[in-house]
């Protein structure tokens, strides 16, 4: 407390700080409500939803990430069956308003309406965060790139030009969401306006307001209101630097009705040079005290986490696969039970599911992948971090008493052992309390035992009383009940974690882990015997009989063990193995739902559902082999159906049913070959006209942009001319006379891992390869490899890759030429500049696959990455297999089409791998180099973008919907190679993985590939 009391003191906060630890203990904290609707409330404790109490366990995942609407509810099956109880979304502004006065809520991935609908009838509450900026790693942190050109002022203040521009997308969106609200009968309970601003203030000290920043705050609150947004909103502070946005914290305009804080204790990226410049040091497993900043910011509020970290996304340079080594299993187990520790009571992961950054939505620090090293993977796949994870959400999920607890204690006192700390927390209604265990220094490593002492109903204990003392293995921890009510029955106290539980027959079923090989001990009120009923991987056994309780001491192995109690009740034990495959289905949709209409069940890689009709027990899952099952479920059913089929049960003795289900899950791809290809770079070729409809004349000498360009430059900033995707081609033209100029110098400016190459008169005269960590860049490029025509023109065409714009103010941070000098002995100037970029412009052509997709190449253009395509002029590969190469400097595209033919009740996860000579994978067959970038297409969605000496990344998870799993694909590469001597990279696909299912992969995606039309030929 010593440092926070300093921390007020700063603050000038020392009055706040002595009444609120007045109140520390008291239970006297009033709800409060918005004063539009009592179904969501909240107070110091925890939000208070459909008049319960609600510990909120949630995590994020971005639609505009993954644009299959028919695989939403494949991801938010997989979040419910984990036992998470709420999800959230960011929406996107730039996505759904690509061009000014057009918004796009309908077209494929667009329309989101029916994860609201998902939402309700799943039963997750949502948390949806529209903007409108998001950050989010994504180009311009999710503005639409049209607001990047320094037109509508600084952005995220209170300027009327900026305003004008947001209100029509902010009104519109509210109005989409507002019939899925709570108060409307969905199952939205939180609004969140803007994203990780905390600029109420100039000075924090003396509270000087910040008017343009407050302002703002206000407008948006003024406009979800008024657009039919009821529910409470909410905001979220980037660090503990400040204070904002609370009304516990001051009256001042802007404020939100709960605030809440977002942290990546662990640093955001794979590179933690990022993190150490705004964090200070890195030190991993270190946890940061948040506790005493919510008691300053928002002490009558639920101690919130609208953003915590569920992993760290990779950058340009980063390695492939991410950074999972320090944000795994062990970040999981240690880092959210320590929220836990410090009384946070609403959780919302960041992010649960990545995805993809796919058509460019990656911002220059990230490349293709956005799988944030997240429990459920960029290809769909759940892991040990989803099942370590699971353990604390079934767990929350049950655990009511959680949702209103007070600190009573943080310290070594509670332990035997001094290397082990404790916080804790009891309900002050119901006596429940919970005992957070782990190292005193959150860094350590080493293996720990000890006894804990902790009060009880039955009074003081140390705990265990008669098996092996409690273990903390590494970067653990453990936490641990008193008076934990489940059913009827209650835990005195438990050394073994709580898992879940259900009531079956009116009977208890209570799942208790501990990590395999350890021991546990728990005590059972209200009966007094108890017999092992089932032993597998159990040991060391004991049964202490009590007057009115029951205690059982055991060590587990690998199993699931059962012991039966007096009254026909059971306690299934595990070790985290089994655990990690135990399921809690609910046999409905209610959110709220905490054991009472439950079932359990042991075995399967994924249960997605569980109803019971008629006696008949329908479960839905997934599976890659034959799989043994355990169901613990009402006597009454009379049979089982997986995925719809019926099984044999082996057994069925007093509601525990046992059978197998699956088989072996097997797939094939056909050979990626038979590729053609073509130029994909005409206009270098002496004979191109630059006349289409691609060419815009950058004919201005003014720009809104703060950035000015050179003296003597016109501008060629490429948003100045709506042009903002992707890659971008200049074409310029010069007159010389007998003493010409010898070189060109370019400074070009394209966010970290850009580069550009040039070429005059068609002649290579150089590139800028690119590195991860440079976004500007000025090369001097010698003619001396080419030959100037004296008596005409000279063109000079620059190929530049804009790798996104820069986040929050530095969205403003121009893309494009800044200065373009012909250098030699004369004085020379370029008589025309030209621009050519995505086809349409702002204007889509392809408003399904969204403005991000496609770039200025040619074959873009064109739309030669495009189903449909007819593809005359392209020509047979010579080479064989899957080399894929351009003999010099240039650019070409390279086309397949093929089919698949997946099998109905097959989940099948297809990769695409993209390889070259500096990946070390193969041996360059044609003596060429890695100096490329290469961009993949699938079904005309670019979901590939490799920059071999740049970046690690080299596999491509696509999805079904964008690959048609019942029909023709049609796969195409662009390979620009930077270098004289050419380039050469390879590729293939692979089976990731293939699991027996219930879910239809076969669904008709048709509308998500639109096709090719002959208009795009006027983009040449």
């Amino acid at each position: 407390m010593a440092w926070l009391k300093r921390l007020a003191a700063l603050c000038g906060l020392a009055s706040t700080f002595t009444a609120v630890l007045g109140q520390g203990n008291s239970t006297d904290w009033p709800l409060h409500e918005n004063g539009l609707t009592d179904l969501v409330q909240w107070d110091h404790y925890s939000f208070h939803v459909n008049g319960q109490r609600l510990f909120v366990f949630s995590g994020e995942f971005h639609y505009w990430r993954y644009p299959v609407p028919e695989l939403w509810r494949d991801l938010l099956e997989k979040v419910k069956a984990a036992g998470f109880n709420a999800f959230s979304i960011y929406n996107h502004w730039g996505y759904h308003n690509p061009t000014p006065g057009v918004l796009d809520f309908e077209s494929g991935a667009h329309d989101f309406t029916s994860i609201m609908t998902l939402a309700k009838d799943l039963g997750l509450y949502m948390i949806i965060r529209p903007g409108p900026y998001v950050n989010a790693e994504a180009n311009a942190g999710g503005f639409p790139l049209w607001v990047t050109t320094g037109a509508y002022g600084a952005l995220r203040d209170n300027d009327t030009r900026y305003t004008d521009a947001w209100t029509p997308y902010f009104s519109e969106i509210s109005q989409i969401i507002a019939p899925h609200l709570i108060t409307n009968g969905g199952n939205v309970i939180l609004f969140q306006i803007e994203n990780e601003l905390g600029n109420q203030w100039t000075n924090i000290k003396n509270k000087t307001d910040n008017p343009s920043a407050q302002q703002y705050m206000q407008l948006l609150s003024d406009v979800a209101r008024d657009n039919g947004i009821d529910v409470p909103l909410t905001h979220n502070l980037p660090n503990m630097n400040g204070y904002s946005w609370s009304k516990d914290f001051s009256n001042a305009t802007g404020n939100v009705d709960v605030v809440g804080l977002d942290s990546y204790p662990s640093c955001w990226s794979c590179n933690l040079s990022e993190c150490t410049g705004t964090n200070g040091k890195y030190v991993a497993y270190q946890t940061i005290n948040y506790y005493d900043y919510f008691t300053v910011q928002s002490p009558t509020q639920p101690n919130f986490m609208p953003e915590f970290q569920g992993g760290s996304y990779n950058p340009w340079g980063g390695p492939q696969g991410g950074c999972p080594a320090d944000i795994g299993v062990d970040f999981a187990n240690l880092f959210y039970r320590n929220l836990i520790f410090q009384r946070v009571s609403a959780i919302s992961l960041y992010m649960l599911f990545g995805g993809t950054s796919w058509g460019w939505h990656g911002a220059p620090v990230v490349a293709t992948s956005y799988d944030y090293s997240s429990p459920i993977s960029e290809n769909r796949i759940i892991g040990s971090k989803y099942y370590e994870t699971k353990l604390l959400t079934q767990f929350t999920r049950v655990a009511k008493d959680l949702a209103i607890t007070d600190r009573l204690g943080n310290n070594t006192d509670y332990s035997s052992n001094s290397a082990i700390s404790t916080s804790e927390l009891r309900n002050p209604e119901t006596g429940a309390a919970f005992y957070v265990t782990q190292h005193a220094d959150s860094t350590s490593s080493t293996v720990e035992t000890f006894t804990l002492k902790v009060n009880t109903s039955a009074g003081s204990l140390t705990i265990p009383q008669y098996g092996s003392e409690i273990t903390i293995n590494g970067h653990q921890s453990k936490i641990l009940v008193t008076d934990f009510a489940f059913g009827a029955k209650s835990l005195l106290y438990s050394t073994a974690e709580v898992l879940t539980f259900a009531i079956i027959d009116g009977k208890e079923t209570l799942a208790l882990w501990v990590p395999t090989g350890e021991s546990g001990e728990f005590t059972v009120q209200g009966v007094n015997a108890a017999n092992l009923a089932a032993c597998n991987g159990c040991a060391n056994v004991n049964i202490y009989p009590g007057e009115t309780n029951v205690t059982i001491s055991f060590l587990q192995n690998a199993g699931m063990s059962t012991v039966e109690l007096g009254d026909g009740s059971r306690i299934v034990l595990l070790d985290r193995s089994a655990a990690y495959l135990f399921w809690s289905p609910s046999l409905d949709n209610n959110p709220l739902e905490a054991g009472n209409n439950t079932i359990l069940v042991h075995g399967p890689y994924l249960l997605r559902s569980a109803r019971l009709e008629d006696r008949i027990l329908k479960l839905t899952g997934d599976v890659a082999n034959a799989t043994a099952v355990t169901i613990f479920a009402p006597k009454s059913i009379c049979s089982v159906t997986w995925n719809g089929k019926p099984v044999e049960l082996t057994s069925a003795r007093s509601g525990v049913l046992t059978t197998t289900v699956g088989g072996k899950a097997h797939f094939s791809l056909p050979a990626l070959s038979g590729w053609k290809y073509t130029d994909s770079l005409p206009e270098i070729q002496s004979n191109y006209s630059a006349t289409s409809k691609a060419w815009v004349a950058a004919e201005n000498t003014n720009t809104s942009n703060p950035t000015p360009p050179a003296p003597n430059n016109p501008v060629l900033y490429v948003d100045d001319y709506g042009i903002h995707a992707g890659n971008h081609i200049y074409r310029a033209t010069f007159s010389t006379t007998s003493d010409p100029p010898t070189g060109v110098f370019l400074n070009i400016t394209g966010g970290t891992a850009f580069g550009y190459s040039a070429w005059l008169n068609g002649n290579f005269i150089g590139s800028w390869l690119g590195l991860s960590w440079i976004d500007l860049q000025g090369t001097t490029f010698s003619f001396s490899n080419a030959t100037l025509n004296t008596d005409g023109d000279n063109t000079l065409v620059v190929v530049m890759d804009n790798s996104g714009h820069d986040q929050r103010s530095a969205a403003l941070n121009p893309r494009g030429i800044t200065n373009a000098t012909l250098v030699g002995p004369g004085t020379y100037s370029f008589s025309e500049w030209k621009i050519a970029g995505t086809a349409g412009r702002q204007d889509l052509l392809d408003p399904v696959r969204g403005s991000l997709n496609e770039g200025g190449l040619y074959a873009e253009r064109v739309g030669l990455h495009l189903p449909e395509y007819p593809g005359e002029e392209l020509v047979n590969l010579d080479a064989e297999g899957s080399s894929l190469f351009v003999p010099g400097a240039g650019i070409r595209v390279f086309r397949v089409v093929l089919p698949l033919a997946v099998p109905a009740g097959l989940d099948v996860s297809i990769s695409f791998r993209l390889t070259a000579p500096s990946n070390e994978t193969f041996t360059s067959e044609l003596g060429y180099t890695n100096q490329l970038r290469a961009l993949l297409f699938v079904n005309g969605y670019q979901y590939g973008r490799f920059n071999p000496y740049i970046g690690n990344q080299i596999e491509f998870p696509v999805p079904p919907g964008v690959l048609n799993y019942n029909g023709d694909n049609t796969i195409a590469v662009t390979v620009w190679s930077q270098s004289a001597e050419g380039a050469e990279m390879k590729i293939d696909w692979n089976i990731e993985y293939a699991h027996e299912s219930s879910y239809d992969m076969l669904f008709d995606g048709a509308y998500l590939r639109p096709g090719w039309s002959e208009d795009r030929l006027e983009w040449a």
